[in-house]
C-alpha cells in the first residue's frame, strides 16, 4: 500500500519541478526575446524559437497547475522545443542568450523526467 503513495508523492514532485522549470524557462525566453529584438544583428530563428518555447512552457505549466491529463503528453513537445531553443541561443555569446539556453536545457530535462515517470 505504501508504494502507490510513494509513487504519487514522487509524481507530485516531478510535476512541481517541471512546472517550476517551465515557468523559469518561459521567463528566460521572454527576456531573451526582448533583448534579441534590441540587438543589431537579426536573430530570426532564435526569436521564433524562444517565443514558441515560452508559449509552450507556459501552456505546460498551466496544464500541470490545473492537473490536466494532457500535461505529460505535451512535456515531450516542450522538451523538443526547449532543446531547439537552447541550440539556437547557444550560438550567441550574450549573457541573456546563455541564461536562456541554460533554462531551456533544465526545462527539457524536467519535462523528460516527467514523461518517463
Amino acid at each position: 500500500m505504501s508504494a502507490p503513495v510513494a509513487s504519487s508523492e514522487r509524481l507530485r514532485t516531478y510535476l512541481r519541478e517541471c512546472a517550476e522549470a517551465c515557468n523559469a524557462c518561459a521567463e528566460a525566453c521572454e527576456y531573451c526575446y526582448r533583448e534579441c529584438l534590441r540587438s543589431e544583428d537579426v536573430r530570426r530563428e532564435a526569436l521564433r524559437l524562444v517565443r514558441d518555447c515560452a508559449d509552450v512552457c507556459n501552456l505546460v505549466r498551466q496544464l500541470i497547475t490545473r492537473e490536466s491529463p494532457y500535461s505529460r503528453v505535451l512535456c515531450s513537445v516542450a522538451a523538443n522545443i526547449c532543446d531547439a531553443s537552447a541550440r539556437a541561443c547557444e550560438q550567441y555569446e550574450d549573457d541573456y542568450c546563455r541564461r536562456c539556453a541554460e533554462a531551456c536545457r533544465r526545462c527539457a530535462d524536467a519535462c523528460r523526467e516527467l514523461c518517463i515517470n
